[in-house]
């Protein structure tokens, strides 16, 4: 009887990492190989990381073109489109 709730529990717990694909709002992101500057705004932390104070929902290019609906920010990087502008 018990058992119901506890699998609708992890099920509600799992859910949400399940549907996020490769992209997700960051506040820092990894530079990526061939890189030694950040994406626009994102600040360099003199290391192998970018640091934003704004969670940006980001996705590296791998040398594609972005999607539609997402913009190319620089240094391997598409960033998701707000209020279709930026």
């Amino acid at each position: 009887m018990r058992t119901l709730p506890l699998a609708l529990t992890a099920a509600l717990l799992v859910l949400p990492q399940l549907s996020s694909g490769a992209a997700q709002a960051q506040r820092r992101i990894p530079k990526l190989p061939g890189y030694n500057e950040c994406p626009l705004g994102y600040v360099n932390d003199l290391k192998q990381h970018c640091n934003s104070p704004i969670d940006y929902e980001v996705k590296p290019t791998y040398g594609k073109p972005c999607d539609s609906g997402w913009m190319n920010i620089g240094a391997g990087y598409c960033k998701k489109k707000t209020l279709g502008i930026f």
